[in-house]
């Protein structure tokens, strides 16, 4: 049985409890909404922290609210399942309501949170594994050796994004709020990820993610996603499509972003560039998925082989750009 290593539980009621439990304990604190991959990661030995702060108690991180600006506001708190039950996000953002669902498993969605899904952590067949089936192989870069498994050779980690929400939140210039020891501050989520499996998100030790918000929806953008099943499994890829249209019928506006085929999620702007001011005629089309095939590099740390899955990325792009072009989406 694999079992949790003891910690000191800590439950903030705000923001600001939170940072200051996070301060103090700097270095040796996890921050957990949902729990649904910090605590197995846990009962692997791939998180130790001695003091884990509960967010799902604090009130300014709760709520999905539309604001006079006409953006969105979506406490990182919120759960997946609270998404797909939202009418406003159903309405406006319906790419997100849909990812939120194809989520692992129902009853992960009504236990994990926006938030937790933003800042999930990178996945690889050698490094989510039991302490004991790594240390059966020596370990990985990831974690407690210098060799990433993956590449021998490399210097860097090549674990992957796999987070089915952010290349929908991408897609929409979403913005995500950051709270620390010195304020708070608002990026574009876009900004918060690096091509880097080491360390793939910008969060500082002692800063908490504590809301997302979107900008009035500027294109209409589908999710689609390749996995075993069509439940509980994360994406081999996932592939945000968004596209507005002027009046004469060319393309106003496109935005491609691709996940769980490198450390980062890719927003392919060479395919994006392809599209805007062209209609969505079929060499347009196969010219936006050939450069998207040309962009994604998945390696050999998933289910699937790599072919496959660069094909897929092509697919599912050129598939959601033949749908907008019949108008059915």
């Amino acid at each position: 049985m694999l079992r949790l290593t003891p910690f000191t539980y800590v439950r903030p009621t705000s923001v600001q409890d939170a940072v200051v439990a996070c301060e103090r304990n700097k270095g040796s604190t996890a921050l957990m909404g949902g729990g649904t991959d910090l605590l197995p990661n846990i009962k692997h030995r791939l998180a130790e922290p001695k003091f884990l702060v509960g967010l799902r108690s604090v009130p300014e991180m709760r709520g999905i609210a539309g604001q006079d600006d006409g953006w969105l506001r979506i406490g990182a708190a919120e759960t997946l399942s609270c998404l797909q039950g939202s009418d406003i996000v159903r309405t406006r953002y319906p790419a997100l309501a849909d990812c939120a669902s194809l989520i692992s498993t129902p009853q992960v969605q009504r236990q994990g949170t926006i938030g937790g899904n933003i800042c999930l952590d990178v996945r690889c067949n050698y490094y989510n594994q039991s302490a004991h089936w790594r240390k059966a192989v020596g370990y990985c870069m990831k974690k407690d050796s210098e060799i990433c498994r993956v590449a021998p050779g490399s210097d860097r980690c090549w674990a992957v994004s796999s987070a089915d929400t952010v290349p929908v939140l991408i897609a929409h210039q979403a913005e995500i709020c950051i709270a620390g020891a010195e304020g708070e501050r608002w990026e574009p989520i876009g900004g918060f990820y690096r091509d880097d499996g080491l360390v793939p998100i910008t969060l500082r030790p002692g800063e908490i993610l504590t809301a997302v918000r979107l900008p009035p929806p500027s294109l209409r953008v589908v999710y689609s996603k390749l996995r075993i099943r069509m439940s509980f499994d994360f994406p081999l890829v996932g592939v945000a499509t968004g596209v507005a249209f002027n009046s004469d019928g060319t393309v106003k506006l496109a935005r491609i972003v691709v996940t769980a085929v490198g450390s980062h999620p890719i927003e392919v702007t060479e395919a994006e560039d392809i599209l805007v001011g062209n209609r969505l005629e079929a060499d347009a089309i196969l010219a936006a998925g050939e450069r998207v095939f040309r962009a994604v590099h998945p390696m050999d740390n998933t289910e699937g082989s790599i072919p496959h899955r660069k094909r897929m990325a092509r697919v599912y792009v050129e598939r959601s750009l033949r749908a907008f072009a019949a108008g059915a989406i």
